[in-house]
């Protein structure tokens, strides 16, 4: 059941750079709680302002958000190129935000060796990303490049057919490099960032997770769980779910429950729906202890007095297309 609202309550972030702050606040207190799992998701597509030529004029800077919490038809400019560079700047922030640690400490994981080359071409130079970059699905990437191929999941790069295989080929193809074996963390590693992992990748950190153990801090960005139908096992399903906690959420609530609404939450607060007016900021209409499900989503929307609905709903992109510019 969810809890009334007030003017002490938790709200939105007013931009970005609030946005950013506040996962930061969130990030240190689950250190000083002793947590190290964590997950952090940001709006698809956001941009950080982190990487020269960026819309923002500054790191962390006031960005926008709303181009990112849209349904699937509001979504029509978000590219892949996007959405790489909205990763890729969130892990920059991350890996700034751990230097004390020590560059050499910290492990910068992406899916392929594209994405962690791609990492190292725009943070080469710079002192404050020094880390460990790598990728869980090593050498496949660059065989693609080296066809040809302009962007990450397009197209095939060849027209040789492939035999079938079984589950443990799929598994040893994925998992296992003909050069190194298995992805594994660097044995010094204390803070290791996965970065968009696949829900293949998920398979291998649930490993790589029981190897460390618990004295190396896990984090995932922008893993975006919730959109996960198949994690390999039940097991793998239940690992993710049950020991990494939701530090930092920001993204569009069910919008077929809730229209027009966005979900917030900042560890250790407690999660927000919230609704963007025709005019105004957001208004927080409902608290939960734990991540709304669907139907108390729609509880807290229909819970909204007849005032503060307009007659007709706006599509969540068109909600929320003057916020945060």
């Amino acid at each position: 059941m969810f809890q009334s609202t007030s003017p002490s309550q938790p709200q939105l972030p007013k931009d970005v750079k609030d946005a950013v702050s506040s996962c930061r606040a969130a990030v240190q207190k689950g250190l000083e709680d002793r947590l190290s799992r964590m997950d952090v998701e940001f709006p698809v597509g956001t941009k950080f302002g982190v990487e020269k030529g960026s819309s923002s004029k500054k790191r962390g800077g006031k960005g926008r958000l709303d181009s990112a919490m849209t349904d699937d038809d509001g979504a029509k400019g978000i590219t892949t190129d996007v959405l790489d560079t909205s990763d890729r700047e969130l892990a920059r922030l991350f890996v700034e935000m751990f230097q004390p640690v020590g560059g050499d400490n910290i492990a910068c994981v992406f899916s392929d060796d594209y994405l962690a080359d791609m990492a190292r071409n725009k943070w080469k130079g710079d002192v404050g990303a020094e880390c460990k970059i790598m990728s869980v699905s090593r050498g496949k990437r660059k065989k693609a490049l080296a066809k040809g191929l302009g962007s990450k999941g397009m197209g095939g790069g060849g027209k040789k057919s492939k035999k079938k295989e079984g589950f443990a080929a799929k598994m040893n193809e994925e998992f296992s490099d003909e050069n190194t074996g298995p992805f594994k963390l660097p044995d010094n590693c204390e803070v290791a960032l996965f970065v968009a992992p696949t829900a293949k990748d998920l398979i291998a950190i649930n490993r790589v997770c029981d190897e460390v153990g618990m004295g190396t801090l896990v984090i995932l960005l922008n893993a975006r769980l919730g959109l996960i139908d198949n994690f390999g096992t039940e097991e793998t399903k239940e690992f993710f779910e049950n020991e990494f906690e939701d530090m930092f959420y920001l993204s569009i609530a069910p919008q077929d429950a809730a229209p027009g609404c966005l979900m917030n939450r900042a560890y250790p607060s407690d999660w927000i729906v919230a609704r963007k007016p025709k005019v105004g900021s957001p208004k927080t209409i409902a608290t939960f202890p734990q991540c709304p499900t669907s139907d108390e989503c729609r509880e807290a929307y229909e819970s909204i007095e007849i005032g503060d609905l307009e007659q007709n709903v706006e599509n969540v992109l068109e909600n929320v297309a003057t916020w945060l510019k």
